[in-house]
């Protein structure tokens, strides 16, 4: 139908005259409460964005030399970030001597690791950076765990 008859049609029902496919030939149109649509529409949205969890990058430091309470405190702190949804990212400093024996730091890695290993997958492997090890681990998925 023409456009002047789909408006007249449109104003008769006091309703809007929407282009749904302005590209196509002939152009597509639709008799709607804009107004209405635009507020359906907005409210989904605002739904969408309720429902969603943003992933954090949550922080735990260790030492070279931790004593074997620090670090079971630390895994489960890490352990309960990780069960959140949350990435979790395990550092260690080197000071003075301690920048000699970076294999300890590996190891002390390694075991964090394990500790939290039903939780957790390792994103990036420990790796030196200046005087900090650094290493990332990701909360387990269903797809991951296969």
């Amino acid at each position: 139908m023409s456009a002047r008859e789909a408006q007249r049609l449109a104003d008769e029902q006091e309703l809007d005259l929407v282009k749904i496919a302005p590209t196509a030939t002939p152009p597509v149109c639709r008799i709607m409460d804009y107004g209405k649509y635009r507020f359906e529409q907005a409210k989904r949205e605002k739904e969408a964005r309720k429902n969603q969890h943003v992933v954090e990058l949550k922080e735990v430091r260790l030492g070279l030399n931790i004593d074997v309470a620090d670090f079971n405190t630390k895994a489960r702190q890490a352990s309960q970030f990780l069960k959140n949804g949350n990435k979790v990212k395990v550092s260690i400093r080197f000071r003075g001597r301690e920048m000699g024996h970076p294999e300890i730091g590996r190891d002390i890695m390694n075991r964090f690791a394990e500790a939290c290993a039903e939780v957790a997958a390792v994103e990036r492997p420990a790796k030196m950076d200046g005087r900090h090890m650094l290493m990332f681990l990701a909360p387990k998925t269903a797809k991951s765990e296969k």
